[in-house]
C-alpha cells in the first residue's frame, strides 16, 4: 500500500479495485491507467480532517486560529461561542463570506461583523477583536465543519414562493437540514431524518416538534436534493437562505472508506428519564432535543469544554447566549453514548460526531510529552490534546503519589497508581486545551514534578470507562489492534488493585501483574479477563470483583506497539549491557520496566529528567518514594534504549523475564 504522511499521523491509501486487475496487484502502468479513467481511489478521509473543536483565551487583538482544517479550499462553517459570558453564538460559512454572522439564538438576518473571523484560510481562520470571538481574557469555542461529501454541506438559494427542489452536495441523503433565512428577520428551521416530513423544529427555541407540511413540501430528502414548500421560513420569493446539510451514517471515511463519522438519530427516554445510544463509535460532539416536549433547549457537548465519564460536562445551548454551564446528563462510550435524568419516556434527536484522531500517529512526539517542572505551576505544554497524564512529585517521598487523571474522567477525578484506593476528587484540572494540560491555582505538585502527557491515537493508546456487572462480558475499545498492554483499576471501590495484562501473560489462565506492589506475575485464582485474550476491537472481563465487580465503576488504559511511536515487549535479562531494539531511529523518550518472574518495582525513565550516557533519574510507579539520581541503569540507542551491565537483579537479572513499554 502506498503510504501518505501528515502532521505526525499515517494515512494509508486504500488498494485499487481487484475488478480492475485480475490479480489484485496493480502494475505502474495499470496504476496509470485506473487513474486517467477515474477508477483509482482517493486518499481516505478521516474525521480530523473536517471537523475540529478548538479553544482559545480572547486577545482583543487580530490573531489566527491554526485547527488544521481547510476553509479556503474546501469551504466551511465556523461556530463561536464565548464561553463564559453571555453572548450569542456566532455562524460564519464560507459560501456567505468572513465577517458575515448569523446568531443561532436570534431571528437576525445577516449581521456585518467588521473585525470578527475576518478570513478563511487553508488551516483554519483568523479573528479580529469582536466580543463575541476575541474579547481580552474571555474564553471561546470554536466548531469547524468542513464540506466534505457524507459529512457536511452548504447550500445557499434565493425562494421562489412556490414549491421547489434544492440541489447539494453531501453525496449521502441528509440526516438533518439547518436553514436560515438570511435577508430579513426569521426562525432557524430544522428537518431531521427521525421526525415526519411533514415536520419540523425551531433551532432559536425550546419549542417541540411543530407540523408544517409547507415547510419540507412533505418530502424526504435525496442523495441529490432536499424539497421546499411555500413558507417563508424556507422559501419566501426573493427571499434568501442558507442551509446546512449534515449526513447521517453514510461512511466514506477511514482507510477503507466505510466508517461513519456523523450520525444523525434519537432516543426515547425509559420511565426514569434514561436512554443509551449505539454509534458504532465514541462522539467527540454531541447535539440533541428534546422534540416530543417542549421546554427543553438544544444542548451542545464536546470532549475537548468536557464531555465524561462520572465526571463534569459542561453545555452550551445553541437556542441562548447564557454562558457555559454544567449538567451531566450526556456520557460517552467507545460505542455510542448514554443519557440520563431526563423526562420519562421522551423522545430526543440528536447529531453526534466521531472521536478522532482516525489516523496512527508516526512519530511519538503528536502522541507523548514528558515534562519536567521546577515547582508550582498551572499549565503544561503538550503541543497536542492531552488524554492522560501522569504525574509525580519527584524529590518528596512522603504524602504525594502517583497521578493519573484523564480527559475522559474529567480533570477532577485522580487515581494514585502506587495504592489501591478508590479514585478521588482533588483540584480541578482541566483538559479544555488544545495543546495544554491546564491545573487549578495553586498546582497539583508544589516542588519539582514529572508529568507524562500522552493523546489517545489508534494503535498507540485508548482509554475505556465502563461499569461492572459481575459477569463475564466483552467491552470494546477503539484501539484498532490488539492491546498488548492493558491496565485497569475500579475507579468506585477501594481494596481492588491495578490489574495488567498483557500479551507475554498468559491470558487463557487469568495471569495478571500489580501495578501497585512489586510482585510476580499472579495466576488468577478466579476469572479476572475470562481466560480470554483481547482482538483489535474487544478485551475481556470475568467476574472476579476486581476486574468486573457489579455496580463498579473502572477505568482502563491500553497499548500497543506502534511503529515508530511505541513498543510494547519483553526480554531477557543478561546481567550485561544490552540493547533492547524497539524500532526507533532516536531513542527513547519513555521507558518502563517490570520484572514478571520475580518480585521489582515498576521502573520509568523519561527524557525530560535524562535519558544519557551517565545518570539517569528513575522513579517507580508503585511507590511514593523520590527519584533515584545516583544510577546509570539505562542508556540512549538510536534503537531504543540500552541496559547497563550495572543494572539491578530489577531489571537485567541474567535468566529473568521483564517486560517494558517504550515510547519514542
Amino acid at each position: 500500500m502506498s503510504q501518505k504522511y501528515s502532521g505526525g499521523f499515517i494515512t494509508k491509501s486504500p488498494v485499487a479495485p481487484t475488478s480492475s486487475a485480475a490479480s489484485g496487484i496493480w502494475t505502474l502502468d495499470q496504476q496509470q491507467q485506473a487513474k486517467q479513467a477515474g477508477n483509482w481511489p482517493a486518499p481516505p478521509n478521516f474525521i480530523e480532517e473536517v471537523f475540529s473543536t478548538y479553544l482559545w483565551t480572547g486577545t482583543g487583538a487580530a490573531r489566527t486560529i491554526t485547527n488544521d482544517i481547510d476553509l479556503s479550499t474546501k469551504g466551511g462553517l465556523v461556530w463561536i461561542k464565548d464561553r463564559n459570558n453571555a453572548r450569542s453564538h456566532s455562524l460564519y460559512d464560507t459560501a456567505r463570506g468572513a465577517n458575515i454572522c448569523l446568531l443561532s439564538n436570534l431571528t437576525n438576518a445577516n449581521l456585518t461583523d467588521t473585525d470578527a473571523l475576518n478570513s478563511f484560510t487553508s488551516t483554519g481562520f483568523t479573528l479580529g477583536a469582536e466580543n463575541r470571538v476575541n474579547a481580552s481574557t474571555e474564553t471561546y469555542v470554536g466548531w469547524t465543519f468542513r464540506e466534505q461529501p457524507k459529512f457536511f454541506d452548504i447550500v445557499t438559494w434565493t425562494g421562489t414562493g412556490s414549491n421547489t427542489t434544492i440541489a447539494h452536495n453531501l453525496g449521502s441523503v441528509p440526516g438533518c437540514i439547518i436553514v436560515k433565512r438570511t435577508d430579513t428577520t426569521s426562525d432557524w428551521a430544522v428537518y431531521h431524518r427521525s421526525l415526519a416530513n411533514t415536520q419540523y423544529l425551531v433551532l432559536n427555541t425550546t419549542a417541540a416538534a411543530a407540523t408544517g407540511a409547507t415547510w419540507w413540501n412533505s418530502t424526504t430528502p435525496t442523495s441529490s436534493v432536499f424539497s421546499l414548500g411555500t413558507d417563508a421560513t424556507v422559501n419566501a420569493s426573493g427571499g434568501t437562505y442558507v442551509a446546512y446539510l449534515f449526513a447521517h451514517d453514510s461512511g466514506g471515511f477511514g482507510l477503507t472508506g466505510t466508517d461513519n463519522v456523523i450520525s444523525c438519530g434519537s432516543f426515547t427516554t425509559d420511565g426514569s428519564g434514561n436512554a443509551t445510544v449505539s454509534l458504532g463509535y465514541e462522539p467527540q460532539w454531541l447535539l440533541f432535543k428534546n422534540s416530543s416536549a417542549g421546554g427543553y433547549p438544544w444542548y451542545i457537548f464536546d470532549s475537548m469544554r468536557g464531555l465524561t465519564v462520572g465526571g463534569t460536562d459542561r453545555e452550551l445551548l445553541a437556542n441562548s447566549s447564557d454562558a457555559e454551564g454544567t449538567n451531566n446528563i450526556a456520557s460517552p462510550s467507545a460505542t455510542g453514548f448514554s443519557f440520563g435524568a431526563g423526562p420519562a419516556s421522551n423522545t430526543y434527536i440528536y447529531i453526534a460526531i466521531r472521536r478522532g484522531p482516525m489516523k496512527t500517529p508516526t512519530v511519538g512526539t503528536s502522541v507523548f510529552s514528558p515534562v519536567s517542572t521546577s515547582g508550582n505551576v498551572t499549565s503544561i505544554t503538550a503541543g497536542f490534546p492531552v488524554d492522560l497524564a501522569l504525574g509525580k512529585e519527584v524529590k518528596n517521598s512522603t504524602g504525594y503519589g502517583n497521578y493519573a487523571i484523564d480527559r475522559l474522567r474529567g480533570g477532577g477525578a485522580l487515581s494514585e497508581t502506587n495504592t489501591t484506593g478508590a479514585e478521588y476528587t482533588s483540584q480541578t484540572f482541566k483538559f479544555d486545551s488544545n495543546t495544554q494540560f491546564l491545573q487549578s491555582s495553586g498546582g497539583l505538585f508544589y516542588g519539582p514534578s514529572i508529568y507524562w502527557l500522552m493523546r489517545r491515537a489508534p494503535g498507540f493508546f485508548d482509554e475505556v470507562c465502563n461499569t461492572g456487572n459481575g459477569s463475564a462480558q466483552l467491552l470494546t475499545h477503539n484501539l484498532g489492534v490488539i492491546p498488548e498492554l492493558i491496565i485497569r483499576k475500579s475507579r468506585s471501590n477501594s481494596g481492588p488493585y491495578w490489574l495488567v495484562g498483557l500479551t507475554y501473560l498468559s491470558y487463557a489462565n487469568d495471569e495478571y501483574l500489580q501495578l501497585s506492589t512489586t510482585g510476580a506475575v499472579y495466576v488468577g485464582g478466579g476469572s479476572y479477563w475470562n481466560s480470554t485474550a483481547p482482538t483489535s476491537s474487544v478485551f475481556s472481563v470475568g467476574s472476579n470483583s476486581y476486574s468486573n465487580g457489579n455496580g463498579y465503576t473502572f477505568v482502563t488504559y491500553l497499548f500497543a506497539t506502534c511503529a515508530g511511536v511505541s513498543k510494547v515487549g519483553s526480554y531477557t535479562g543478561t546481567g550485561t549491557t544490552q540493547t533492547i531494539n524497539c524500532g526507533f531511529t532516536a531513542g527513547a523518550r519513555f521507558v518502563l520496566i517490570k520484572r514478571t518472574d520475580s518480585t521489582g518495582d515498576w521502573y520509568v525513565w523519561d527524557s525530560a529528567r535524562g535519558i544519557i550516557a551517565g545518570d539517569d533519574p528513575y522513579l517507580l510507579l508503585n511507590s511514593t518514594a523520590a527519584e533515584v539520581t545516583n544510577t546509570d541503569y539505562i542508556d540512549t540507542a538510536n534503537a531504543g534504549f540500552e541496559i547497563s551491565s550495572t543494572a539491578p537483579a530489577a531489571i537485567n537479572a541474567s535468566a529473568g523475564t521483564f517486560i517494558f513499554l517504550a515510547i519514542a
